[in-house]
């Protein structure tokens, strides 16, 4: 049989995953992702997809985080029809998470048809709206574990506990061969890869001997210290110590679905073991909520009650999120979005962060063009709903926390797939990542020639044992997915002269060097 795979996302970059699978017999996608980062890439969400909906027979879920699902009710409002096949825990998370993603569509659509109306543009329709999430529910199909899944004729699936959240899993696709007495070809697409030290999950596992290996390299290019429970929890103590000390409140940007939930479970042992401040928790996401919920559904009673501990307030709605901009100090906020693109997280920033006494914590990947990337740099001015405010904040990163392998995880988990009789493909990575983590899988004897590193929209022809390689003209290039863009230009640029003019001493000063930007720009 023959088999393409197209990389119709996370090839260059980290977010949008999703993979076409044509064969002889109909298409397959694995994941159909939204993409994050720069409003360059999130555009990529507006327009077309690079297939035809209908066309598709199947789609396979490696797990419910948005950037591998969130485009699922879009793919279903272009005509597709047919089952979305997915772990319990999966289907459990994506319940909340589809409506909340298109609840969160509406939301921005609404503020930016404001915006647009005021400054004479057009109205924008969202990508998809709750009702459309809502029924694409109806197409989730629960699968097991580890048990083959018939999914087109010579066409079966198998899933593997791929250790990176509740239900994730790596995805087995074997294709039976053309001739009867011919050998089967044999996919493994690894998903996001867990640490096997997260405070939920388990290492993740998968099946070798394979023909093909896709694996994502999120930190492909760089390696943790080994670290316990207690070590990390340390960590976490000492940033909330200090914050608090410094008198004012603690925000902490965080993915509402696993992140939030292993924050929660190490806050509860610090307030247990009396090595906490005596502070409120408040969790600004009722995604976040509705997910600690079905955590607390398919974890141990002892994960499950520390995420009702009586320091922890879910905040109930949008009234109650706004009058947390009357706590100027001593509170931790925990809300989403991670990356601090969209959500409630938007507002406790535009509220904190021109405040010395604050302090951000950034628990997770930040992608390049992202509102989070942008405060790790240090910059001094931001923009926020139109807004400028200088930052003052003391901004943190604590990266153990991260739910994805780093290279000496990911490494080992490649090691233990051989062997891979044709060609490994490094996906879910920006180029660098990519780049670092190809050379280390060389520098473990890896042949050169058996890596890949296939870029937005470039299509492999899987054809008696070689790749044929046949690319596209790329919606984006692979430079756009992994750097900052003209928006994220445009507004330092407007921040940067901000600040010139404030530093000038005089109004002449200020008048000749905006007559020279009005001068150089009408030069352009």
């Amino acid at each position: 049989m023959t088999v393409s795979v197209t990389f119709c996302g996370a090839a260059g970059g980290v977010t949008g995953s999703c993979y076409l699978l044509q064969t002889d017999h109909g298409s397959i996608l694995v994941d159909c992702g939204m993409f994050q980062g720069s409003k360059t890439v999130r555009e990529l969400n507006y327009g077309p997809f690079p297939f035809e909906a209908k066309d598709i027979e199947a789609v396979l879920l490696t797990h419910a985080h948005i950037d591998h699902s969130g485009l699922l009710p879009k793919l279903v409002k272009a005509g597709y029809k047919k089952s979305i096949f997915a772990t319990e825990p999966t289907c459990d998370l994506l319940t909340y998470m589809l409506p909340d993603s298109g609840y969160i569509q509406e939301s921005e659509v609404e503020r930016l048809n404001r915006r647009n109306a005021r400054r004479g543009r057009d109205a924008v329709e969202p990508i998809y709206t709750r009702k459309d999430a809502e029924h694409t529910l109806t197409r989730l199909k629960t699968v097991d574990y580890h048990k083959w899944l018939e999914i087109l004729p010579g066409i079966r699936a198998r899933f593997w506990d791929a250790g990176h959240l509740l239900g994730s899993a790596s995805i087995e696709i074997e294709a039976a061969a053309k001739e009867a007495d011919g050998k089967p070809t044999r996919m493994l697409f690894s998903g996001d890869l867990g640490t096997g030290e997260a405070v939920f999950n388990d290492a993740p596992e998968a099946p070798s001997d394979l023909d093909y290996l896709f694996v994502e390299t999120t930190y492909g290019d760089r390696t943790r210290p080994d670290m316990t429970d207690d070590e990390r929890r340390d960590l976490l103590k000492q940033e909330v110590c200090d914050a608090l000390k410094a008198g004012g409140n603690l925000i902490i940007p965080s993915f509402a679905v696993a992140r939030t939930q292993e924050l929660l479970v190490d806050l509860a042992h610090l307030f247990n073991r009396g090595e906490l401040p005596q502070a409120n928790v408040f969790v600004d996401s009722p995604l976040a909520q509705r997910a600690t919920e079905v955590f607390a559904k398919h974890l141990d009673r002892s994960d499950a009650h520390a995420l009702s501990h009586p320091k922890f307030h879910m905040v109930p709605d949008v009234q109650a999120s706004k009058q947390l901009a009357n706590v100027s100090s001593g509170a931790i906020i925990i809300s989403a979005s991670g990356m601090c693109d969209a959500g409630r997280i938007r507002y406790h920033l535009k509220n904190n962060l021109w405040r010395s006494n604050s302090t951000v914590l950034l628990v997770g990947f930040q992608a390049a063009g992202s509102f989070g990337s942008v405060l790790q740099r240090g910059v001094k001015r931001v923009r926020i709903h139109g807004d400028e405010i200088e930052v003052r904040a003391r901004i943190r990163t604590l990266d153990v926390y991260s739910g994805h392998a780093d290279q000496t995880m990911l490494l080992s988990w490649t090691k233990d797939r051989q062997p891979i009789a044709h060609r490994i493909f490094l996906t879910h990575g920006e180029q660098g990542a990519r780049v670092a983590f190809q050379q280390a899988l060389i520098d473990q004897g890896i042949p050169a020639d058996q890596i890949s590193l296939p870029m937005l929209d470039e299509t492999v022809a899987l054809q008696n044992g070689g790749v044929k390689a046949a690319i596209p003209k790329p919606r984006i290039s692979g430079e756009e997915l992994s750097r900052d863009d003209w928006h994220n230009l445009y507004a330092g640029t407007v921040t940067a002269l901000s600040e010139k003019i404030r530093s000038l001493e005089t109004d002449q000063q200020r008048r000749e060097v905006l007559e020279k930007v009005l001068r150089d720009i009408g030069s352009v």
